[in-house]
């Protein structure tokens, strides 16, 4: 791709929308210019830009974005059948197990979730289709990693903040990759509080018919109701059924 096609407006624009977060869901032009590195009227003019568009609303001090930025998201998955083909697997997956199940991809550094059936809540932030988390300390993004070639998934990983959410939280190169290799080994990821305490989580890759990688399936609990040895003597047969189910009907 050459430098002349690339429309750095458009890309100062996305950099924008993409900075609020549940933590960051109303900013002035200060914080926005601090959180994607733009110059301060760059800023101003891409935020002002989303309030004429509708993307955001401004009182004065602070943006805001509205729900029409969720009309971005709903063309990628008006678009692409994946997630409307796991979705009645995942209900079925969680009305099985009485737990969270989501479907997720790889996206730059990030898990974004593409489907979801939820029992109840069990994280502190709400997971739906949309959310992201980083993909090195996700059961999903360490299937999604360990699938890829090794230099590709050391460029991820180089990209990464690597942060140690957790006392539990692999947050070094060494042990990332370490644990890559045995979960490419044997076919599932397990994660045992390392995003968050309390939390655990196991994971398969879905297959397309062709044999291709092409997203990653888990079931997500509260280790009081699910250790990660009840998730892989218990959950992991039935993944492995969805799986199985699953490969004929992808493409």
């Amino acid at each position: 791709m050459r430098e002349g096609d690339i429309i750095h407006g458009l890309a100062r624009g996305l950099a924008v929308i993409e900075c609020f977060d549940e933590q960051h869901s109303r900013m002035s032009i200060t914080d926005v210019a601090s959180r994607t590195g733009l110059e301060r009227a760059t800023a101003r003019r891409c935020l002002l830009t989303l309030v004429h568009l509708g993307y955001a609303t401004y009182d004065g001090k602070f943006f805001q974005l509205t729900p029409r930025v969720l009309n971005l998201g709903h063309f990628y998955l008006a678009a692409n059948t994946l997630p409307q083909m796991i979705q009645p697997f995942l209900e079925e997956l969680s009305t099985a197990t009485g737990e969270s199940g989501s479907a997720g991809v790889l996206d730059g550094t990030d898990i974004l979730y593409v489907a979801r059936a939820s029992t109840r809540r069990v994280m502190s932030i709400n997971l739906a289709p949309g959310a992201r988390l980083p993909a090195y300390c996700t059961s999903m993004g360490r299937i999604l990693l360990a699938a890829l070639p090794p230099e590709e998934a050391r460029a991820v990983l180089d990209r990464s903040e690597l942060i140690a959410y957790t006392s539990r939280t692999k947050a070094d190169l060494p042990s990332i990759t370490t644990e890559l290799a045995v979960v490419a080994a044997q076919g599932f990821a397990v994660i045992d509080q390392e995003l968050e305490l309390g939390l655990c989580s196991i994971a398969v890759p879905l297959y397309n018919a062709s044999g291709k990688v092409v997203a990653a399936l888990n079931i997500g609990a509260q280790t009081a109701r699910a250790s990660t040895s009840r998730m892989i003597a218990s959950f992991l047969p039935l993944m492995r059924k969805v799986q199985s189910d699953l490969r004929p009907l992808l493409r």
